[in-house]
């Protein structure tokens, strides 16, 4: 659990299911989350081989992202909290509702 902890960590596995990004990339793909946060929950992600990261050493500097084949195990994972997600969004929304979370409507 350690590995997915982290509000973001299944975003940006999500994000880059894919294929290599760079942060900025990921950045405009998941507008709701902070910068820095992204930064420090790939960081996390690097140090547990779920992605590699690809510096190239110019100017300026450019950093890629892509999923290990260890990361890529976690998508089953990932697709099935997506659609458990999809499944339930009416009721996790009335929740957030309830909680008085500052939440974007639905999107039906």
């Amino acid at each position: 659990m350690k590995v997915l902890a982290g509000k973001w960590k299944p975003c940006i596995i999500d994000c880059i299911a894919n294929g290599m990004k760079r942060p900025n990339q990921i950045h405009k793909k998941i507008k709701q989350a902070n910068k820095r946060v992204v930064n420090q929950q790939l960081g996390e992600l690097y140090e547990y081989d779920i992605v590699s990261k690809k510096v190239y050493q110019e100017y300026p500097l450019k950093v890629e992202y892509e999923l290990t084949d260890f990361g890529r195990t976690l998508l089953p994972i990932i697709s099935i909290m997506e659609e458990w997600g999809n499944e339930n969004a009416q009721k996790i929304y009335e929740l957030a509702i309830q909680r008085k979370e500052n939440i974007a409507p639905l999107e039906v």
